[in-house]
């Protein structure tokens, strides 16, 4: 049965994209059946696979406004059962141009449901704001997977992304719930980020996976490149910790 998992913070740079990325990459490489779909029009993930997003000739942005079908817009990448649904500044577009339209919150899922049932797992990423672009993230997902950095602030806007999925789930996608919530940019040295986790863990519990996924100079070195750091350096630490993510999120 197919899952839908959204990879969603408001803020930037918390590690949305690159748990995205190396969660679907991870998953392919596991024998599971993935569709990555960037949802964010920065298009971070789309060249993080490697994708030249000026050449795109369609993107998410045409599925959404019902100019190309969903078999159009999805590509393959340099793993043979990862594929793509790619994005660029076009998708700024979308939330202009849906102002008024009927159903609006429900275009991504109304998109995605002739090919939801090819793939094990549709990995959505998320943009770094509470959107409609967002809105429609979570109203096409079975779950939300939620990144944490390990620094001051952390927690601060959690209440207002959990209080959103709260209004997603009451008016739009009754059967919506939280994946948990993975710890990134993790520096075991300082105070901090130890006092992140134990504060994380003292309000959400067992919500917080174990994994935490460290800073690590290759992992942010991968995107330049176009790959996945199972692909760039897999004996990195940054590799082995989306490994173990990995495992521990199928367990879930």
């Amino acid at each position: 049965m197919t899952q839908i998992i959204s990879i969603a913070n408001q803020k930037g740079g918390v590690g949305k994209t690159t748990t995205a990325v190396n969660l679907a990459a991870i998953l392919a490489k596991m024998g599971k059946q993935v569709l990555l779909v960037d949802c964010d029009s920065q298009a971070n993930a789309t060249t993080g696979m490697g994708i030249d997003k000026p050449s795109l000739e369609a993107s998410l942005y045409h599925g959404l406004i019902g100019e190309a079908e969903i078999d159009e817009i999805i590509l393959p990448t340099m793993l043979p059962k990862l594929f793509i649904v790619p994005a660029n500044i076009d998708l700024i577009g979308f939330e202009i141009e849906m102002v008024a339209a009927n159903l609006r919150e429900a275009k991504l899922k109304q998109l995605l449901a002739p090919i939801r049932d090819r793939f094990e797992f549709i990995i959505i990423d998320c943009p770094p704001a509470l959107s409609l672009l967002t809105l429609n993230a979570f109203t096409a997902s079975d779950s939300v997977l939620i990144t944490l950095q390990s620094e001051f602030f952390a927690l601060e806007g959690l209440g207002q992304l959990l209080d959103t999925i709260k209004r997603v789930k009451s008016s739009y996608n009754p059967g919506l719930k939280i994946k948990g919530i993975l710890l990134t940019l993790f520096d075991r040295r300082t105070n901090l980020a130890q006092n992140v986790v134990e504060d994380a863990k003292q309000y959400f519990k067992d919500m917080v996976f174990k994994t935490k996924i460290p800073r690590n100079v290759k992992l942010g070195e991968a995107p330049s490149y176009g790959l996945p750091i199972i692909l760039y350096d897999k004996q990195s630490l940054g590799s082995k910790s989306y490994v173990a993510f990995t495992r521990e999120f199928l367990k879930r």
